[in-house]
């Protein structure tokens, strides 16, 4: 067990560095704007309960590190890829300050602008043939902070390896912010409860109504 037990320790070691950050209210993460705002109030609340150690999680963390060595080793005249690019902005909600993080998975750099963003997604399937609202969302976020004006999502199923071209749209990010540092959305979508580690803990959740 030589090598899960490395992986195990690896991923305990970066949830164990970065648990100060999840449990800071004025520090949102980008993908909170994309999901239910009630799910970062219960993240806080009980960090330890967002650890998970499983094949899925491992196998989209092995995806992104392919998809992401593999392009950044190309080498382009007036151009690079970089991997894992950070966005740290803040933002004013009600005279008190966020903090809003998060990390690009791919961006195309033409002479030293974003040009392109590309976001990498694991799924078991793609059922509806296109890409998710939740991930156009993130994508967009990433877009207009970057300034960047082409965005793609990759996504990597059992069956499937596909490209979405996303065209930027102007998004109000302050009000995404503002809903989520003050609990307005719970949840965005009626599907997040079905996947959520804290739904038996919400009081918001949909699987609990539907069980009475």
């Amino acid at each position: 067990m030589v090598v899960l037990e490395e992986l195990y320790r690896i991923k305990q070691q970066e949830f164990t560095e970065k648990l100060k950050e999840q449990s800071d209210p004025h520090i949102v993460y980008v993908t909170d704007l994309t999901s239910c705002s009630h799910k970062r109030v219960l993240r806080r609340n009980y960090p330890l309960l967002s650890f998970r150690f499983e094949p899925q999680m491992i196998l989209g963390d092995l995806v992104h590190l392919g998809l992401e060595s593999t392009l950044t080793s190309i080498k382009h005249e007036g151009g690079r890829w970089v991997a894992e690019v950070e966005v740290n902005q803040e933002y004013e909600v009600e005279g008190e300050l966020y903090r809003l993080k998060g990390r690009a998975d791919l961006v195309y750099y033409k002479d030293e602008k974003p040009s392109v963003v590309v976001e990498i997604k694991t799924s078991r399937d793609l059922p509806e043939n296109k890409p998710l609202e939740h991930h156009i969302l993130q994508l967009q976020v990433y877009m207009n902070i970057l300034g960047a004006s082409r965005g793609f999502l990759v996504y990597v199923t059992p069956e499937r390896l596909v490209e979405f071209p996303i065209e930027k749209s102007s998004i109000d990010i302050e009000t995404l912010l503002r809903e989520t540092v003050e609990d307005a959305r719970r949840p965005r979508y009626e599907w997040e409860c079905r996947y959520c580690p804290y739904s038996r803990l919400c009081p918001y959740s949909l699987n609990t109504r539907k069980q009475r």
